[in-house]
């Protein structure tokens, strides 16, 4: 499931959060990517573990935990705390995919990577180029969307950033781990979550049909859960 979520940040937040990062400590996005993905990864990322990096991150994941479309869409179990990057001057990130496992940020852990997110900073007007190209079962798929903005997209999904022509282009991304490990499966549900929160708009809470679909829904995340 590829799936856009539209005004995930406010006009105020994207300018909070791209005065913050005017001062942050950038560094060379290399030094974060595996073996192979270094060999086509050239971006520069904030250092994540600078005091801003952090900062940044942690407002994000409240902000992640409390929307509910975020939520009901990916079904989190983990989130790795979010990170930035820019390109400008025909940087570009070339055909990867993103690890399978990976060390949880700030603990002892690891997360399976069942989701990518990105979340777009830049007005696209103040750049050429830098789409993100997402390999999906119906071709590929360019992603370039209005700041405030995010696309959450398979994590098994190839995918790359074209170069940048003109301007820069900011973004966060990360990565989830879902509390419902199978696409498909998690697809289902989101759907079915949707259209039981459409019902609940003209319905009574005790309608019948209401509750019989809710009732699936609850018993399929019982089934499917991996917690």
């Amino acid at each position: 499931m590829l799936l856009t979520i539209d005004g995930f940040l406010t006009r105020d937040e994207v300018a909070h959060l791209r005065a913050a990062l005017r001062d942050a400590p950038w560094v060379d996005g290399r030094a974060s990517a595996g073996s192979l993905a270094r060999h086509v990864k050239n971006n520069e990322q904030v250092d994540d573990q600078s005091p801003a990096g952090r900062t940044l991150a942690n407002q994000l994941l409240r902000k992640l935990g409390a929307h509910p479309l975020f939520v009901s869409a990916a079904m989190p179990q983990q989130i790795q705390p979010p990170r930035f990057n820019r390109y400008r001057d025909r940087q570009a990130y070339g055909i990867h995919v993103d690890g399978s496992i990976m060390p949880l940020a700030g603990t002892d852990r690891v997360m399976r990577s069942d989701l990518s997110a990105t979340l777009f900073l830049t007005d696209p007007l103040d750049y050429d180029g830098g789409e993100l190209t997402i390999e999906t079962d119906f071709g590929a798929q360019e992603v370039k969307l209005a700041a405030g903005d995010m696309v959450l997209y398979p994590s098994s999904s190839l995918h790359r950033v074209e170069p940048v022509t003109r301007g820069e282009r900011v973004c966060a991304f990360f990565w989830v781990q879902s509390m419902i490990r199978d696409d498909q499966q998690r697809g289902l549900l989101f759907d079915l979550d949707q259209t039981i929160q459409s019902i609940g708009k003209t319905k009574a809470p005790d309608d019948p049909d209401l509750l019989r679909l809710t009732s699936v829904y609850h018993n399929l995340v019982r089934r499917w859960a991996d917690v």
